[in-house]
Formats: C-alpha cells, sequence, structure tokens
C-alpha cells in the first residue's frame, strides 16, 4: 500500500487522498460512491471497482474523516491505504477469498442434490414421500441463507441507507424463490401435469418450486465472485510485489563513519549508506565509494546486472550483487523512483475511458430500472392472464439476469492486469490516454543522443588556436560543461578532469538548449555550443576550425566549439555508439506498421550516420527544442498520429505534443512527468512491446465492454418475455463477469520481444 500523497501549489492546496473501499459488490456501488462524493464541494472523486479504492482531488481543505463518513453514510466502509502495509493488504485478499471458497464449497455440495430432487418431484409425483418438502428444506437452508449471506448482508445494509445495489437484486431474488417454493409446497397443491424436461428447462424449474433455482443463482454467482476474487488477488501480487522491493533498514554511516542500522523510513536525503552484497539499495542515491554489479531485475526485469562505480547513480529496490557501496541518498521514501512507479501504476488503474464512464451512468440508474422493470413484468404477464407461477417466473429471470457488474469490471480488470504485468517487464502506463492514442499511432519520432545512443560519449579530437593553451581550453571547456547534464557536456567534463584534475567553479551558468552553454570560469567569459551559437552571437569562427569542424562532422563526428572572451580558441570531436538493441527495435516497429523519423539537435553527418546504423532514413538534423515540437505538429497536420520517444530535458515539449509520449526511464523528470509510458529498460525493444501492450490492453477492453453491453441488452427482453429459466439467468449473468474477468488475466501472459520473469500460476 502507498502513503497518502499530497501536493501543494500556488493558492488553493491541492490534495490527493486515497482510500481502501470494503463492501462494494458491483458497477452502481462503485458509481454510487463516486457520486456521493462528487457532490461535495471542491472534491472530485474516481472509484475503481477492481482494485477497491477511491482517489479523492481536493482542491480545499476537507478532512479525510469527513470523506470516511461520507462514505459510511452511503452503506460502505473505507480506510486510508496508508493505515495497511503490503503484508496486510495480501492477508485480507487471501481471507476475502477463503471466505467465498467455504460457502462455494457448502453451495456446489448441496446445489446438485437439491436440482435433482427437485426436478425429479415434479416431472415424477409418484416419486414423492411424506414430508418429502422438508427434504427439500433442508437442503436448500444452508445455501439460501449461509452461503448466501454475503448477498443478504450487503443488500440489507443498502436498504438501511435508502439505496440498492447487484446484492439487492440477487437477494431478493433467493428471497423471492424460496418464499414462494415454501408457499408453494406447504400451502398451494404442486400437483401438476407430467411436463416434458425441454419445457422444464427452458420456461421454469421444478414446477411450481423454486429451491433449485435460488440455491444455483447463489452457486453461481458464488462461483463469480470466488474467481473474481481470486483474480484480482493474483493481479494486485504484481503491484505488491513491486512496491515491496524496497529495503526494510539501512545501516547509515555517521559523520566520523561509524555504522548504524535503522529503519529506512528514518533515512534522510544527504545521508550516506552502506550496502552489501546481496542487500537491497534503500533509495536513490549517488555512488561515493565502491564497486559492485547491480540487478536491476526487480524494477526493470532485466536478468543482466549492470556495473557501477563511483559517480554512478543508483536506484532504490535494485541489489548490490558482489560489491560493497557507499551511497549517498538523493531521494529517499515517496521520493524514490520505485516509490514513483508505484504511484504512477496506481494512478493508471484508477483511469477510465470514455466509455467505461457512459456505462457508470448507465449502472447508477440499472439496479432501480431493473426492479421496476420486474414488477413490470409481474404485472403485464398477470394482466395478460398468463398464470400466477409463470408470471413470477419471468419476473424473478428479470431479477437475477440483470447484472451491471460486468460493465463495472471491463475497464479496471483489463487495467489493473496489464499495468500489473507491464511494471514485470518495466513498461509503466501512466494513463487511459496512452491507450487510446496507441491504437491510431502511425508514426514515431526517435531522439537521438540517450534515446537510439548510449548517451556515454566520448572526446575524440581537439584542435587549439596556437594563441591559446590547451591547458587553459580545458579547464574552461571542462569547468563550464560539469554544470550541465546533457551527455556531450558530461564527456567533455570528465575528459578534462582526466586532463587536467580538479576543475575550478563556474558562475553565472546559463544553459543555452539546443546550442550549448555559457558562463564565468577564473574571471572568463566562456561559451562553448554549436557553430550556430558562435554565429548567433557574431563571433568569428577561424578557416582553420571550420575546415577542421567539417572534416569531422563528415566522419559522422559531433563538434563542439569553445570560446573564451568572446574569440574562439579551439575545438572539441566527440562520438556517441548507438544502443544495441536500436537496430532490432526500428525493425519490429516497422512490422507495428509505424514509420519511424529520427530528430535530433546534432548536425546532419553524425544523425545520418547513426540513422544508416539503425536502418532510419528519415533523418532531421540541426533541430531545436521548440523545432523538436514543430516537426510533430507539422506532421500531425499532415494526418499523422504521432509517438515521440525521448529521455531529456530538451525533449519534454516535444513529449507534451505528441499523440503518444513514451520516456526512457533513465531520463530526466521533465521527460518522465511528460510522458504517457515509461519504459525502465536500457533496451530499445521495449518501444515496441510497450505499444503492442498499449495496443492489445485496449483491444482487450473494448472487447469486454461489447460483451457486457451486448449480454445486457439481449438478456433483459429475453427475461421478461418468459424465455429464460430463472436459474439459466442466474448461471449467464455469472459467466458474463467470469468472462470478463478471464478475458483481462489473459493479459498475464503478454511477454512482447524481450524475455522477462513469468507472472505466478
Amino acid at each position: 500500500m502507498t502513503v497518502v500523497s499530497t501536493t501543494q501549489t500556488q493558492g488553493p492546496t491541492d490534495t490527493e487522498v486515497e482510500l481502501s473501499i470494503q463492501g462494494m459488490s458491483c458497477a452502481a456501488c462503485a458509481a454510487r460512491i463516486e457520486m456521493k462524493l462528487n457532490n461535495l464541494d471542491n472534491v472530485r472523486a474516481r472509484v475503481n471497482l477492481a482494485s477497491e479504492r477511491v482517489i479523492v482531488e481536493l482542491s480545499s481543505d476537507v478532512p479525510t474523516q469527513f470523506l470516511i463518513h461520507q462514505i459510511e453514510a452511503a452503506g460502505y466502509s473505507a480506510s486510508l491505504t496508508g493505515q495497511q502495509n503490503a503484508d496486510a493488504e495480501k492477508a485480507d485478499a487471501d481471507e476475502r477469498v477463503r471466505y467465498l471458497g467455504r460457502r462455494l464449497a457448502v453451495a456446489a455440495l448441496l446445489f446438485m442434490p437439491l436440482c435433482d430432487l427437485s426436478v425429479a418431484f415434479s416431472l415424477v409425483p409418484n416419486l414423492r414421500f411424506p414430508h418429502w418438502q422438508w427434504l427439500l428444506v433442508a437442503l436448500a437452508a444452508p445455501v439460501v441463507l449461509w452461503a448466501a449471506w454475503p448477498f443478504h448482508k450487503a443488500a440489507f445494509r443498502a436498504a438501511l441507507h435508502g439505496t440498492s445495489t447487484m446484492d439487492t437484486l440477487v437477494s431478493m431474488g433467493i428471497i423471492a424463490a424460496t418464499s414462494w417454493s415454501l408457499y408453494a409446497m406447504f400451502v398451494k397443491d404442486v400437483s401438476e401435469p407430467e411436463r416434458s424436461p425441454f419445457f422444464v428447462l427452458i420456461h421454469q424449474s421444478g414446477g411450481a418450486i423454486y429451491l433449485d433455482v435460488a440455491a444455483g443463482v447463489t452457486t453461481f454467482l458464488l462461483a463469480g465472485r470466488y474467481f473474481e476474487a481470486r483474480s484480482r488477488r493474483r493481479t494486485g501480487d504484481a503491484l505488491r510485489s513491486l512496491a515491496a522491493v524496497g529495503a526494510k533498514d539501512v545501516v547509515v554511516l555517521g559523520d566520523d563513519d561509524s555504522e548504524k542500522q535503522m529503519p529506512t523510513a528514518l533515512l534522510s536525503r544527504g545521508e550516506r549508506f552502506i550496502s552489501r552484497p546481496g542487500e537491497t539499495i534503500a533509495a536513490d542515491g549517488l555512488v561515493v565509494l565502491g564497486r559492485s554489479a547491480i540487478d536491476r531485475s526487480a524494477m526493470t526485469g532485466e536478468p543482466v546486472p549492470s556495473e557501477v562505480g563511483e559517480g554512478d547513480e543508483v536506484v532504490g529496490g535494485t541489489v548490490t550483487v558482489n560489491g560493497r557501496l557507499v551511497v549517498l541518498a538523493t531521494e529517499v521514501g515517496a521520493h524514490t523512483q520505485l516509490a514513483h512507479m508505484v504511484k504512477l501504476v496506481q494512478q493508471a488503474q484508477s483511469e477510465k475511458a470514455s466509455v467505461q464512464r457512459l456505462a457508470d451512468r448507465i449502472c447508477r440508474i440499472f439496479v432501480p430500472a431493473v426492479l421496476v422493470l420486474a414488477v413490470l413484468t409481474l404485472s403485464g404477464w398477470l394482466l395478460s392472464g398468463a398464470a400466477g407461477e409463470w408470471a413470477f417466473g419471468a419476473a424473478l429471470a428479470v431479477l437475477i439476469i440483470a447484472c451491471p457488474c460486468a460493465l463495472g469490471l471491463a475497464t479496471p480488470t483489463a487495467l489493473m492486469v496489464a499495468s500489473g504485468r507491464g511494471a514485470q517487464l518495466g513498461i509503466f502506463v501512466k494513463g487511459y490516454r496512452a491507450l487510446e492514442s496507441s491504437r491510431a499511432i502511425d508514426t514515431v519520432v526517435l531522439d537521438k543522443t540517450g534515446t537510439i545512443t548510449t548517451g556515454r560519449m566520448s572526446v575524440t579530437d581537439v584542435s587549439v588556436l596556437p594563441h591559446c593553451a590547451r591547458k587553459t581550453m580545458l579547464r574552461c571547456a571542462g569547468a563550464l560543461e560539469q554544470a550541465s547534464e546533457h551527455a556531450i557536456a558530461t564527456a567533455i567534463a570528465e575528459w578534462a578532469q582526466n586532463e587536467c584534475g580538479s576543475l575550478p567553479q563556474v558562475d553565472n551558468f546559463a544553459a543555452l538548449p539546443g546550442l550549448g552553454a555559457h558562463g564565468d570560469v577564473d574571471g572568463h567569459d566562456v561559451l562553448v555550443g554549436r557553430a550556430r551559437l558562435f554565429i548567433d552571437e557574431s563571433i568569428t569562427v577561424p578557416q582553420v576550425l571550420l575546415a577542421r569542424s567539417t572534416e569531422w562532422e563528415l566522419c559522422g563526428r559531433t563538434v563542439v566549439l569553445v570560446a573564451i572572451d568572446h574569440e574562439l580558441v579551439g575545438a572539441l570531436a566527440l562520438t556517441d555508439t548507438v544502443k544495441p538493441s536500436a537496430k532490432a527495435a526500428v525493425a519490429e516497429l516497422r512490422r507495428l506498421g509505424l514509420d519511424c523519423l529520427l530528430v535530433t539537435g546534432d548536425n546532419e553527418a553524425a544523425s545520418r550516420s547513426v540513422g544508416a546504423a539503425i536502418g532510419v532514413e528519415n533523418v532531421i538534423a540541426g533541430v531545436l527544442p521548440h523545432e523538436k515540437v514543430d516537426v510533430i505538429r507539422e506532421l500531425q497536420g499532415a494526418g499523422r498520429s504521432v509517438a515521440m520517444v525521448g529521455d531529456g530535458v530538451n525533449d519534454g515539449p516535444a513529449l507534451a505534443t505528441a499523440d503518444l509520449a513514451l520516456a526512457v526511464g533513465s531520463g530526466t523528470d521533465v521527460a518522465i512527468n511528460a510522458a504517457d509510458m515509461i519504459l525502465l529498460r536500457d533496451d530499445l525493444r521495449i518501444v515496441p512491446d510497450g505499444i503492442r501492450l498499449a495496443r492489445r490492453t485496449l483491444r482487450t477492453i473494448r472487447g469486454n465492454l461489447v460483451w457486457a453491453f451486448a449480454y445486457n441488452v439481449a438478456a433483459l427482453p429475453l427475461a421478461a418475455l418468459g424465455l429464460l429459466n430463472p436459474l439459466i439467468a442466474g448461471a449467464s449473468m455469472a459467466l458474463s463477469s467470469a468472462f470478463v474477468v478471464w478475458n483481462s488475466a489473459r493479459l498475464r501472459h503478454f511477454s512482447g520481444s524481450l524475455s522477462g520473469p513469468r507472472p505466478p500460476r
């Protein structure tokens, strides 16, 4: 479970509270709670039936206890999700399964003999013996009273609050069938002419005796609830296992290098902690001492550990394999990447499609409408001269078959399963927008540095003009670039540090997106960047540097110029390596019918060299950040639906503009916040896998909704016309919800092109 998260902005307080709800049984319950909360001032609520949670957004100071009281006033119970941990949540889910399983076992054990005897006594009256009715009552009583108690309890609770739910229909159906049967057996003469088995099956079971119907409906619905609860438990396991990845305890280093063990929750940002072989890294941080391989499989599904050393970033929840690390904590608690990812999954599970919102509106009026339809059915048949038994059977079938559960489960079950499986594979879907957009995507725009390439550039050549000392240029360029996060800047800073040792501090640093950087070093005005930057600044580029730059660019290298005090003093050439998975990823995207473009701020020669290496012919080079946005808008204006894949600050505007935004998880917060999908694996084949998962999830949701709507539209008229046995109505209603759950559960076996841990069977 995650704790309540609260974010504050300027002006009114914006708070998000997550509550766990107990007592919901159908989509009508979820719709009722949602409507109850949304009727409050400054409150916006989203209820998820499948996860049994509600996320409440508050724009003013509304007490959490007041929200809980409102939910309780509607007939349900609620608590803060932070009041339970993952183990307690799993225990609750297990107990729910056992609770339903015990009742299902009793109902299933007694239903078959009860059904056989009811039909036999109705079709062959000679089989009846003195007090035969009591045998049927003895078989039926444990089913309709004890096994069906969850339905009666929920219906009674709803009635106390003046509302009705799906359990109201079920409970009324069971009570009505049982009451009529008792009347028929002990008061009314049940001797009737023999009827064919086909007539009994289609119209009504056991003549005027409906005990088998009451027991059958109870059994079928308990079976549906039981398997639904098992599916919810398995679906929640993926998210709970991710949330439980974090370390429970951490060894913190004091200022005197003394070691102290404490709970991870007490770790503060800026403290140093130790991670030994086999231990889980407690928080996001920076390695300050030691080297080790890091197992990231729990976070990303990647089976191969990666090496880290001093200066490298590590993520909480990963495991130190074979070395001892001293890590400086940079993000702790709810601010770690692990906590952020868990929150994203939960938010995605609370998203609703437009068609699901329509289903919710239908569910709000569905149960009262069914009650009215049942009364009209009974009255209509009686007024038409039909026998009371016939009229009662038709009305009973209407009560039993009308189940909006499938409508309410259609979207959240699929989203829960898909988001859980995606998290296992390192794919995090932030919301329903990603699913809806994935279907129409026909063009993928790829960023180069850090996305297609490793982003680990290195300096290969240096050219310094005679009037400047080589070491002076290196110190100034390295000092300026170490204040920047760009991959090229990092490479220059590392190279300068290796050449010159420690570097001076930079003052008045300013990043120039897409061009370079500017700042003061040792009292000198330093400018580092592309040739375009110096042209804009009216700084002349000497012919010798221009010729050397052209030579390097023709070889596919990236060229950076350095000016000190508004005079060019030298140039640097850098190269980057293409990720091994890039070519396979592009080929897979094309198999999905997608066109690929490489859009980058790098020079033409270097960009086309990378494009040729990965099989992308459409390359747009020398593009500034705002020009990336223009490229995407031009494509959209031409009727294209565009996906953007990026990782850096410069990609944020383009990601926000694209129809579908995918950010690699090693990227910046700006890129991640702007993205619809976050891809944690350092393997670009996860990009087509993410699109494929989104498309498959969307197909599953649409299939669920089509089935759920079609079922209810077709079933109710048949029941009202007396063409459905109430027993068959109960079975088909349970099977409708079971189909939606089963269809969604198939997403657990999604594997894509990457191997990953399979879900437990």
